[in-house]
C-alpha cells in the first residue's frame, strides 16, 4: 500500500476537496475520455446525487462541475478566469475545453441535482454524460468523489483501485502496528521512512520542492486569512474573525497581559484563517480534506511560532509524518465526512497534526503511533452537519479546536514512553465501523444536526 505525501497534501481551491475539487477533476476526466473518444460530441450534461446534491449549492458543486468541464483543474484555478467562464457559459450556453470542438452545455437544463437516493458506490457520486447532435447520450461515466480531491470512476471503486498497488517501496506499512514494528526493525523514523517510500517512486529533490511547495501554500493561506475581513459567501453572513481576534492577541501581548490559555486563542486563530479562506473559495491544501484544511498548518505555525527550538528545517518531517498517519487512516477506514462525518475529517487531520507534531519534538514512533492515536479516539462519533451546507459553521471553528487537540494529544504522549492501552489500528477501525452505523442525514448532507436546528437565514 502507498499513498503519497502529494496525494494527501494536495494544492486546490475551496471551500471543499470532495465537493469542489473532486467535481473539478472529474470533468477534467471525462473531459480525456472524450478527447480520446472515435466520434464527437456535441453537448455534456451533469447529474448530482447524494451529498453532492444536498450540499452542493453550498459547497459550490454546481460551479465546479460546470469549471471541470470547461477544463479548469484545481491545482492551478484562477478564481478571475473563473469567473470570466463562468458569465461566458450563462451567455453563450456552451463550454470551449481546450482539445475539443465546442459543447453545449446550459447550466439551468443539464446540471441536474437529484435529491434521491445516494448512487450506490458512495454518497458523493456523479454522472457526466456525453450527447450527439439529436441529444442522445453517446458518452457515459460514473465518478465518485471519495474524499480529500480523490476521484475514482464506478469501475475503478468497484475494483479497489483507490490506493496504488504499483511498485514495491521499501517499508509497506498498511497498519500502525506494521509501521511500529518496520520503525523497529529499521531503527528508522516514521519520516524517515515515509522519505524512503516516497523516493523509490520519484527522487530526492523532487520531494523536497514538492513538500516545501505545501508548506508555502498553507503558510500564505494563513497570512491571507489573518489579514482579509469581511462577510463569507453563502447568505449565512458569517463574519471573517481571524483578523479581529489576532489583533487582540497582538495588543494583549505587547501589554503584558496574556494568559496561559491564550496559546489556545493563537492556534485557533490560525486555523480560523485557512477555513475562512477555504470557505470563500481560495487556495488552500488539502490535509487531509478542505474542510478540515487549518488543522495541520496552524500547528506547524504555532509550532513554528512559540515552541523554543522549533526550526522551519524540521516542517518536512513534519508533513511526512503526518502523511504516513493520514494514509492509515484513509486506507483502513475514510478521510470523507459524507462517507464517515467529520470524525473523517478533522480527527483525521487532528491525528495526523498530533503526530506530526510529536515527531519533530523528539518523539519515539510509538510515542508518535499514540498521539495519533488519542487526538482521533476524541473526535470519534463526530457528525458533518454544515448549516445551509457552507463549509463555514460549524467547520470553521471546529478546524481551531481539532488544532488544540492535536497540540494535546501530542504532547500527553511525549509525557509518557510510547506504551498504552489503546493501541491506533482500534481508533481507526472504530471510527470506520462507526462512521457505517453512523445516520446519513449527519454526514454531510445537512439534513440533520446544526443544520436544521440553527436558521439559514
Amino acid at each position: 500500500m502507498f499513498l503519497s505525501v502529494f496525494d494527501m497534501f494536495k494544492v486546490g481551491v475551496g471551500p471543499s476537496s470532495s465537493h469542489t475539487m473532486g467535481p473539478m477533476v472529474a470533468g477534467a476526466l471525462f473531459l480525456d475520455a472524450l478527447r480520446a473518444a472515435p466520434f464527437r460530441a456535441h453537448g455534456l450534461r451533469a447529474s448530482l446525487h447524494g451529498s453532492l446534491a444536498f450540499t452542493g449549492v453550498g459547497h459550490a458543486t454546481d460551479r465546479a462541475t460546470v469549471l471541470g468541464l470547461a477544463g479548469f483543474a484545481p491545482a492551478d484555478y484562477d478564481f478571475d478566469k473563473a469567473e470570466a467562464a463562468l458569465a461566458a457559459i450563462r451567455d453563450s450556453g456552451q463550454v470551449t475545453p481546450e482539445g475539443l470542438e465546442p459543447l453545449r452545455f446550459d447550466p439551468k437544463v443539464d446540471l441536474v441535482f437529484d435529491f434521491g437516493p445516494a448512487l450506490s458506490g458512495h454518497a458523493n457520486g456523479m454522472i457526466l454524460m456525453a450527447t450527439d447532435a439529436q441529444g442522445d447520450v453517446i458518452l457515459q461515466e460514473t465518478y465518485y468523489s471519495i474524499g480529500g480531491g480523490f476521484v475514482l470512476t464506478e469501475g475503478e471503486l468497484a475494483s479497489g483501485e483507490d490506493v496504488d498497488h504499483g511498485t514495491p517501496v521499501p517499508y509497506p506499512f498498511q497498519s500502525g502496528a506494521e509501521m511500529l514494528d518496520m520503525a523497529a526493525a529499521s531503527g528508522k523514523t516514521i519520516a524517515q521512512m515515509k522519505r524512503a517510500n516516497e523516493i523509490s517512486r520519484g527522487c530526492s529533490e523532487s520531494l523536497d520542492k514538492g513538500v516545501a511547495r505545501i508548506w508555502e501554500v498553507m503558510n500564505a493561506c494563513i497570512d491571507r486569512g489573518l489579514e482579509r475581513e469581511g462577510i463569507l459567501p453563502g447568505g449565512l453572513n458569517v463574519k471573517r474573525r481571524a483578523p479581529g481576534i489576532l489583533a487582540q492577541l497582538e495588543a494583549e501581548r505587547g501589554m503584558n497581559l496574556t494568559a496561559p490559555h491564550t496559546i489556545n486563542d493563537w492556534m485557533s486563530t490560525y486555523a480560523m484563517a485557512v477555513n475562512e479562506e477555504n470557505a470563500a473559495g481560495g487556495q488552500v491544501v488539502t490535509a487531509p480534506t478542505n474542510g478540515a484544511a487549518g488543522v495541520v498548518p496552524a500547528v506547524i505555525r504555532y509550532w513554528l511560532d512559540f515552541v523554543p527550538g522549533a526550526v522551519g528545517s524540521k516542517v518536512p518531517e513534519f508533513l511526512l509524518t503526518a502523511a504516513a498517519i493520514g494514509g492509515l487512516v484513509k486506507y483502513n477506514a475514510s478521510i470523507s465526512g459524507a462517507e464517515a462525518g467529520c470524525q473523517a475529517e478533522v480527527g483525521s487531520a487532528s491525528a495526523m497534526a498530533a503526530a506530526g507534531l510529536c515527531a519533530v519534538m523528539g518523539g519515539s514512533a510509538k510515542q508518535v503511533e499514540n498521539a495519533a492515536e488519542i487526538a482521533l479516539e476524541h473526535h470519534l462519533g463526530m457528525t458533518c452537519d454544515p448549516v445551509k451546507g457552507l463549509v463555514q459553521v460549524p467547520c470553521i471553528e471546529r478546524n481551531g479546536l481539532g488544532a488544540i487537540k492535536a497540540v494535546s494529544a501530542a504532547s500527553l504522549a511525549l509525557r509518557g514512553d510510547g506504551d498504552h492501552l489503546v493501541p491506533l489500528d482500534a481508533v481507526i477501525e472504530t471510527m470506520r465501523q462507526t462512521g457505517h452505523d453512523m445516520h446519513e442525514k449527519y454526514k454531510e448532507t445537512s439534513l440533520g444536526g446544526l443544520a436544521v436546528n440553527v436558521p439559514n437565514c
